[in-house]
């Protein structure tokens, strides 16, 4: 009989907590009467320019919160709005030999996003978020920048979540 208590004690925390659209499985804590989101492209305005990040990145953020929101993506005049660009791609020694060359290069991309929340004013932010990857400087930054800013978009993409609409 104690065991059966508690199994229903847990589950009725559970469906408190999910009913009551404060927290969620996938991470999140939007409010209830927050049913849209705006991802605005995210413009690149680094001096160094890589062609494909701007398109990557906007695609990369509007997908996650696709998959793990309940939210109506709108072009425009969303409940929430992310919005921002990329001020800085690149390239830095990061590991220098004995003979002063450097054997690993760190490719780091910083973007700035603004963030609002027409229904929580109090949550808006404007803040920058940076990643970064290592690689071996014997490779080229052609022949490896897929692969880093595949990773690098990740990364940025899981802290610009978090920060929007986990309150991380």
């Amino acid at each position: 009989m104690n065991k059966l208590y508690k199994i229903f004690a847990v589950a009725a925390m559970i469906l408190l907590a999910t009913g009551c659209g404060i927290y969620s499985f996938s991470g999140t804590s939007i409010a209830q009467d927050v049913k849209s989101i705006t991802v605005h492209t995210i413009e690149n305005k680094a001096m160094q320019v890589n062609p494909t990040l701007s398109n990557q990145l906007t695609q990369s953020l509007q997908d996650k919160y696709r998959h793990l929101t309940k939210l109506d993506m709108v072009t425009d005049g969303g409940d929430l709005d992310v919005s921002g660009y990329i001020t800085s791609y690149e390239v830095t020694p990061t590991a220098i030999t004995s003979e002063e060359v450097a054997s690993k290069n760190r490719l780091t991309v910083t973007v700035k996003i603004v963030f609002k929340n027409e229904k929580y004013p109090k949550e808006n932010f404007d803040k920058s978020f940076a990643a970064y990857q290592d690689y071996d400087s014997t490779s080229s930054l052609d022949a490896v920048q897929s692969s880093l800013c595949d990773q690098i978009v990740e990364t940025l993409v899981e802290d610009i979540f978090n920060a929007t609409v986990a309150n991380w």
